[in-house]
């Protein structure tokens, strides 16, 4: 039975060679992820498989982005060092975005932060709370990670994210959280936490300038919204 991996291929056929000789744009998904996999099967070439893996993702990467380690090794021919090729590839993807908002510090209104945030919530299966913290002017310090749970919500210290404001020297801190559903509506869990949030924030004069609810394509801020 014949060999599929990419080395046994005519060389017109071969995605790196092609990636060399006609450049990056000239390759399908399905032959790009072909690289990052190696090889298929005896029976398919890895071309196909990742045909197959796309197909499973309806041809977007973002879907194909929140697979998770087991659901790729289900696929014949993906092992789990590929599948940790595909996750780590992916990774990197979902990263770019967000290192290219770094570059726009400034945020004077919720779309601002939304649109810096976004990326930070990416293709994510389960809830994670992080916090912008920001100067006098407004400029991003840092996006500090402060609790990732399940799908249906995380638990939030407030002692831990105050010491990370107050590590960072922060003026003033914008909250946020993911809903995976994609329902941006604040459970009364999160508009209980944020009173409790902005109530100790007064006290040590660290203004809560508002609370972002992030999903794939909306967000529900408080501040907008009357809540702060």
């Amino acid at each position: 039975m014949s060999n599929f991996g990419i080395k046994a291929w005519a060389e017109d056929d071969r995605p790196r060679e092609k990636l060399a000789n006609k450049g990056r744009t000239a390759l399908s998904n399905a032959e790009l992820l072909a690289i990052i996999i190696g090889s298929g099967t005896r029976e398919i070439s890895a071309v196909e498989l990742s045909r197959q893996i796309l197909e499973q993702s309806d041809n977007q990467l973002t879907q194909l982005a929140k697979q998770n380690r087991h659901e790729l090794m289900l696929f014949k021919g993906i092992g789990e060092a590929k599948a940790i090729s595909i996750l780590a590839a992916m990774e990197l993807c979902r990263r770019m975005p967000s290192e290219k908002k770094k570059t726009a510090t400034y945020l004077n209104s919720s779309q601002e932060a939304y649109l810096w945030l976004k990326p930070v919530y990416s293709d994510l299966h389960h809830e994670e709370f992080h916090v912008l913290m920001l100067n006098r002017a407004n400029a991003v310090i840092s996006c500090e990670l402060v609790s990732s749970g399940g799908f249906n919500g995380t638990l939030v210290d407030g002692k831990v994210l105050f010491k990370k404001a107050l590590d960072c020297k922060a003026s003033g801190i914008i909250l946020s959280h993911n809903h995976p559903s994609g329902n941006v509506k604040p459970s009364e869990q999160d508009v209980q936490l944020t009173k409790k949030i902005i109530t100790f924030g007064k006290l040590i004069d660290l203004p809560i300038l508002d609370h972002l609810i992030v999903t794939d394509n909306n967000y529900f801020s408080f501040a907008d919204n009357g809540i702060l």
